[in-house]
């Protein structure tokens, strides 16, 4: 039987107007999907006029500029539902979905979902539930002691992936893609025993760890910088009194 990490996936990224999930926009999204390794991908990008102003540091990082998008971008609510249904799409057929740092990716949908559409994005995945595979959790965990950033131009450069066109949504999803093959084939031997579903659940156990110790750290370095346990998606925060 092949390895699932042989088979189809998925991968879906974002670009923003900065990092908070809880205020920032979203301002061009893409869905990969490849069916075997080496395969032509599938691609479907959105371009998203946020309707809020685009900082400079943000297109810094991106090259997405506030006038560009206005004139070329669409409005967020029709394209919240077609990047929503899109991932349905691929949990409805059993696709794992490659999303690196899920929690940021995934949060700022459900935002923007609540925000423009009255929705979330658990109720998109109600009956049909996403099978997440996030490159950052599984290599911290299956190579937790080796040092070094894990952006994803680290992963990258760790596994010999190519990283054409960094922080465009589209090549960004494909590149994380790409790594979680090759982690799936480096580590083989702990992985292919497990099934998309049991990986998911393990994720989120892992991810968990994995930010409690980076809180100690924080702690004992004299941060009061938070890190948000929850994985794939940050719960709502309560609303103001």
């Amino acid at each position: 039987m092949k390895a699932w990490h042989e088979g189809p996936l998925a991968a879906f990224d974002t670009e923003t107007t900065g990092v908070d999930v809880e205020t920032d926009r979203i301002v061009s999204a893409a869905l990969v999907v490849q069916d075997a390794p080496g395969a032509r991908p599938r691609v479907t990008r959105w371009l998203v006029n946020p309707g809020v102003p685009v900082p400079e540091a943000a297109t810094a990082v991106h090259g997405l500029t506030e006038d560009h998008l206005q004139r070329n971008g669409r409005w967020p609510a029709p394209v919240m539902h077609e990047i929503a249904a899109g991932l349905r799409e691929q949990a409805g057929v059993g696709r794992p979905l490659v999303v690196m740092n899920a929690p940021f990716d995934l949060t700022l949908l459900d935002r923007e979902l609540r925000r423009h559409r009255a929705s979330s994005l658990a109720r998109w995945f109600e009956s049909t539930p996403l099978l997440v595979l996030d490159p950052r959790v599984l290599d911290k965990h299956l190579d937790r002691y080796r040092k070094g950033r894990r952006t994803l131009t680290d992963l990258c450069e760790h596994y010999g992936v190519q990283l054409d066109g960094a922080h465009d949504a589209a090549a960004d999803a494909l590149a994380a893609l790409e790594v979680v093959r090759a982690v799936g084939r480096r580590f083989a031997s702990r992985l292919d025993r497990l099934s998309p579903a049991e990986l998911h659940t393990l994720q989120a156990v892992w991810h968990a760890a994995q930010a409690r110790g980076l809180q100690t750290w924080f702690a004992r370095n004299g941060s009061e910088e938070e890190v948000d346990p929850a994985w794939p998606l940050r719960p709502e925060l309560p609303a103001a009194a």
